[in-house]
């Protein structure tokens, strides 16, 4: 979820599954992303990695910038 423009911008929130692999996982995802606001280009590139990373650890994963998701694709 994206928090605003105020670093941190990122939190990761789980609705359901094993506390251990998600908290690991928000640890990682975290890493990549606390200090990039969706505009800056290295979101992209570390969005794709946290993307990969959650399909090997077979995590559902849905993100919330904030805006709609057509308006993501054309912002960029």
């Amino acid at each position: 979820m994206y928090l605003g423009p105020v670093a941190p911008h990122w939190d990761v929130q789980s609705e359901f599954g094993e506390r251990t692999l998600i908290e690991e996982f928000r640890q990682r995802a975290l890493a990549r992303l606390v200090l990039l606001p969706p505009h800056d280009p290295q979101f992209r590139r570390n969005r794709e990695r946290v993307v990969r990373d959650a399909e090997r650890e077979n995590l559902i994963l849905e993100w919330d910038l904030g805006i709609p998701e057509e308006d993501d694709d054309s912002a960029q």
